[in-house]
């Protein structure tokens, strides 16, 4: 399977994930913990809470794509590896995908992290925090999962009866889910304040419909980009000073400044 087939196969699986999520009126289907003697716990709309549930929810109906397209999925030996999934083809192609949430409000999400320019990006033919090369990859995929916080007062520590169910307001409502290849939604800054993360672009429309930075210039100079790229600490522990270039317009700049060593060297 190529990866354009790979990557139109599962945005048209996920276009039903909505329904999965959602009740009836936008509200998120998860109200709480329940324990054995069925007390319901309230829970908060901290991101990485919400991204764990849904990606527990999620993840039997992922397996059972692979199963029915003649693929099978590997989960990371380690918790910190990359990515979150593996899918492998019965010609052995494998195919990364990471889940990545935010919330939105007015078509504006606050963006996410696209995991790291660091280690396994650049070292493309070896096992770092990884159990395939990264290289290996035919495409690096995300899986974004967007949603509204409730505008209600949710309040935490909360104990409810299974009887109070639909009395329960969620944490969270109205979700979009979106598939998109990494470089296609990225930015040219970083995700955090001084991180090795890749950040990507904010929108939703953007990371909806692949607008980022990236977009239009390709894969190839995304990867350079990227793989090239230094924060204001690492630059300083290379002995490069401070770094070549901070966002788009300044590699540019960086890039023309080597076009015109290589005319003196001719």
């Amino acid at each position: 399977m190529n990866k354009e087939l790979f990557l139109e196969l599962l945005s048209e699986e996920v276009k039903s994930y909505k329904s999965l999520l959602e009740t009836s009126d936008g509200e998120w289907i998860i109200k709480g913990f329940i324990d054995v003697n069925k007390n319901i716990y309230s829970i908060t709309n901290d991101t990485k809470v919400i991204s764990k549930i849904v990606e527990i929810i999620l993840v039997p109906h992922l397996i059972s794509f692979a199963a029915r397209n003649g693929m099978t999925v590997e989960f990371p030996s380690a918790q910190n590896f990359y990515p979150d999934i593996t899918f492998k083809d019965s010609d052995g192609n494998i195919y990364a995908l990471d889940f990545k949430s935010s919330f939105y409000s007015d078509s504006r999400s606050c963006g996410f992290t696209l995991g790291s320019y660091w280690g396994y990006f650049r070292q493309r033919d070896k096992k770092k925090n990884t159990d395939y090369p990264y290289g290996e990859y035919k495409c690096h995929l995300i899986l974004g999962i967007l949603y509204k916080q409730s505008a209600e007062i949710i309040h935490e520590g909360s104990i409810y009866k299974v009887s109070e169910l639909a009395a329960i307001k969620s944490v969270i409502r109205d979700f979009t889910f979106f598939v998109q290849p990494k470089w296609k939604i990225a930015s040219d800054r970083t995700g955090s304040g001084n991180t090795r993360n890749i950040g990507s672009v904010i929108g939703l429309d953007n990371l909806v419909n692949g607008n980022g930075t990236f977009a239009l210039l390709g894969e190839e100079v995304f990867d350079d980009y990227w793989m090239n790229f230094y924060n204001a600490g690492d630059a300083r522990s290379a002995g490069i000073g401070k770094p070549n270039y901070t966002n788009l317009s300044t590699y540019k700049e960086f890039l023309a400044s080597k076009q015109d060593l290589l005319k003196k060297l001719e």
